[in-house]
């Protein structure tokens, strides 16, 4: 059951991650936004499988989520540069 939520979790950041690779140019902040809400959704289900497998996932659980935060801030930074630049 870990394997499987830890394998699904690593899975939607490699998603996100390559989605944001290959994604069109940005023309709009509520693009930036739209994908923050997503890795907040993430981000968001990343805690409740953690705390279903009483947070031991080899300290895998604990690196997605650090880089789901880092993604969360990335991309709140760059909303307020597009907005900025408007």
């Amino acid at each position: 059951m870990t394997k499987t939520i830890v394998v699904g979790v690593l899975s939607v950041c490699l998603s996100f991650a390559a989605g944001m690779a290959v994604a069109e140019k940005v023309r709009d902040w509520k693009d930036l936004e739209a994908a923050h809400n997503h890795v907040q959704e993430a981000i968001h289900e990343l805690d409740h499988a953690r705390a279903a497998n009483h947070y031991d996932m080899a300290g895998h659980g604990a690196k997605a989520e650090e880089h789901l935060r880092a993604a969360e801030h990335e991309l709140h930074e760059s909303i307020e540069a597009a907005r900025a630049a408007r």
